[in-house]
């Protein structure tokens, strides 16, 4: 009989519906419940694409001897992370401070009443394995432990609250200086240098600043430069990324970036996408990377894009191979046998495709299987093309060309039941998240403007105007969006990344010359004073991750600086003031922007490489630039600059830079135009 998931609009959690623990969805009669009846709770954080959170649904949370024990001695609750980030932050960082590490799922032991952890984990096995005990022990363990070592207990729980506690305090700092700066972008950007053994993850609020930092003439530019390029490079080649149908995976499980990790999140795809267009607009013109984003954005509208405009949230690792399969495999979807391919391709496309892909009889997965990883830059061939284009019709059906759209397996009944022309696809999670859409708009209105690319911010307006026009209610913007239904208040990260997404709408459009520019500037606008209404501190600065009618129900209300697969929200925050600054002409954004930095200065200074995002919007503090001209600079890359094609600049001169609160002399030519951004955009020696 399914249980209260059931009817839960995420995917996540309905994954769970038929397990034979009573779940709680996260709610108030679940906490009082707990309370009421003195059970710890067993708090389950995980996503729906995430490979060992369905291992464990199908193992220990399918076992009725676990479940008979779960249900009576504790209070089993479900959250999906991609909901609610706010609760996985907050248990993520106790689960680190216990463990060391962390990741999901995401398992913890709640004391109830106050909320606090005692006790967590990530992936617990079924039976003793990995050197991990079998889950039914850890939970006769941990209710040992609560019901008689009350001392222990609760020593545990006061370190844990202490170091929970401590991470909301926040030691502002007086003036902001250049040193620091330089401090933060050398510092990051060895993490894009050093190469470490283990998985190779985008990384790319890393990326992003280290590409801020290339610029600057110093002693590591030319090492600076050469890791952006290289980052760029294991992107678009690497098994990471799908060569056949586009799209990147969420990263590698080897430091040669060669097999994936194979689920692909939205969130990564939008900041990959505007990274290399970025690159391209330093001067990096490498062909593959062009041909990533034209591929990347021809399955994001095949696959990733609903009727209404707005894009999915993610699709999975697994497929079935056949409709008789019990479970799905990992990668089956994207990988190859070498009899496959023999078959498959000519003698001439076999030939060709060896050559810049690593083809082998054993190959280079598991089972003899291959993925497709380039071996060289350049231009693809035309006889390598036509082979990939084969290879995507034995995955789809049909030929990329005659492809414009693939139906989602919305969960893995459908999946197994839809007659599929091609393969059995990865199930697709179809919810609407806005901080990840903006994600999305943000890497094609900055592709769209310098590939000169209307169709691409045709698809980023589109999913834009559905947000704009359909997740508010009552006033406030809402996070998540189930087929038409709005679901959850949205938390720092929706706000910071929208408005980011509009003020790169409201550039890609001056750029492109269309007409809908000042729209997404005050949307920009609009956005901000609700983000400023809600979710600012005002004592101290900064915003919090939640507004206060929902950090009532939790242990803390944090500020998050910390910078994880996405960039942190404070830093998209602050850079988004001080650009609205310069569009707008209002220096009280720009005072903003310096409170809030300097109240993350100490962490700053402290832990320096936690926090990229943040010394991206000390790089716009310290160089931001404001450029008036009758000249296309979309495909120039001005990592803190904003820039309005006009013809209003004084008589003769091709465009007016201002920096700060005063303007330099009128550019009359060329070179003395691009002189003089590049010296506003260097004025600070780091």
């Amino acid at each position: 009989m399914p249980n209260r998931l059931a009817h839960s609009a995420s995917l996540y959690l309905r994954k769970h519906a038929d397990n034979p623990i009573d779940w709680w969805p996260w709610c108030e009669e679940a906490l009082e419940r707990a309370a009421q009846e003195n059970k710890p709770i067993f708090l389950s954080v995980g996503y729906s694409s995430c490979h060992w959170c369905t291992v464990m649904e199908g193992e220990a949370f399918s076992n009725s001897e676990i479940a008979k024990y779960m249900n009576a001695q504790y209070i089993p609750i479900k959250v999906d992370r991609e909901e609610r980030p706010d609760i996985d932050s907050i248990y993520m960082q106790a689960v680190q401070a216990m463990t060391g590490q962390g990741g999901w799922p995401l398992n913890m032991f709640l004391s109830p009443g106050d909320l606090v952890p005692f006790y967590g984990g990530t992936y617990f096995p079924e039976e003793p394995k990995y050197g991990r005990p079998g889950f039914l022990q850890v939970l006769e363990a941990i209710r040992s432990f609560y019901d008689t070592e009350k001392e222990k207990l609760d020593t545990q729980k006061e370190k844990l609250s202490g170091h929970l506690q401590s991470s909301t305090v926040l030691n502002p700092i007086g003036d902001l200086q250049p040193e620091l700066l330089s401090k933060g972008i050398a510092k990051n950007t060895t993490v894009l240098i050093n190469k470490m053994p283990g998985p190779s993850f985008p990384m790319m609020p890393y990326a992003t600043i280290a590409l801020h930092g290339s610029r600057f003439s110093t002693s590591e530019q030319e090492q600076a430069q050469q890791a952006c390029r290289q980052r760029g490079l294991d992107l678009a080649l690497g098994g990471i990324y799908d060569h056949v149908a586009g799209g990147f995976h969420r990263y590698t499980v080897d430091p040669t970036w060669t097999v994936p990790h194979f689920e692909k999140m939205l969130y990564d795809n939008g900041q990959i996408v505007e990274y290399l267009a970025n690159l391209w607009s330093t001067g990096v013109e490498e062909p593959a990377f062009k041909r990533a984003i034209a591929v990347t954005v021809a399955w994001l509208q095949r696959e990733m894009t609903a009727e209404a405009g707005y894009f999915y949230a993610a699709q999975d690792a697994d497929n079935f191979v056949t409709t008789a399969d019990i479970e799905p495999e990992e990668g089956r979807f994207y990988t190859w046998t070498d009899s496959e391919l023999t078959h498959l391709l000519t003698p001439e496309e076999y030939a060709a495709m060896a050559e810049i892909f690593n083809l082998s009889v054993q190959g280079n997965f598991e089972d003899g299987l291959t993925v497709l990883q380039r071996q060289q830059p350049g231009v693809i061939s035309e006889t390598v093309e036509e082979a990939l284009q084969k290879l995507f019709q034995v995955r789809y059906g049909d030929r990329p060309e005659s492809l414009k759209t693939f139906p989602p397996a919305t969960h893995n009944q459908v999946a197994k039941t839809h007659p599929w022309p091609g393969r059995i696809p990865p199930v697709t999670d179809t919810k609407m998240i806005v901080a990840w859409n903006s994600l999305m708009i943000s890497g094609l209105a900055r592709a769209a403007a310098v590939f000169q690319q209307p169709d691409y911010l045709a698809l980023a307006t589109k999913a834009a105007s559905f947000i704009l026009d359909q997740q508010w209610s009552e006033g406030r913007l809402h996070r998540v969006n189930y087929d038409g239904e709005i679901a959850v208040i949205a938390q720092s990260e929706d706000y910071a990344l929208l408005i980011k997404a509009f003020l790169d709408l409201h550039q890609a459009c001056q750029s492109l010359a269309v007409g809908q520019a000042s729209r997404w500037l005050e949307a920009a606008q609009t956005t901000q004073a609700e983000f400023d209404e809600h979710l600012w501190a005002v004592e101290g600065g900064g915003y919090f991750n939640t507004g206060s009618e929902i950090s009532e129900e939790l242990l803390i209300r944090e500020r998050s600086w910390l910078d994880n697969a996405t960039p942190a929200a404070n830093g998209v925050a602050i850079a988004n003031l001080i650009r609205l600054s310069l569009f707008c002409d209002r220096t009280e954004y720009l005072s903003q922007a310096e409170q809030a930095l300097q109240t993350f200065g100490q962490v700053m200074d402290s832990s320096t490489q936690a926090c990229p995002s943040l010394f991206v919007a000390l790089d716009w503090y310290f160089h931001h630039t404001s450029i008036r001209t009758s000249v296309d600079l979309a495909s120039t890359y001005l990592p803190t600059a904003v820039y309005s094609p006009s013809s209003e600049v004084p008589p003769g001169a091709l465009g007016l830079v201002c920096q700060g609160f005063s303007c330099l002399e009128p550019a009359m030519t060329m070179a003395g135009l691009h002189q003089q951004i590049s010296d506003s955009l260097t004025r600070h020696q780091v």
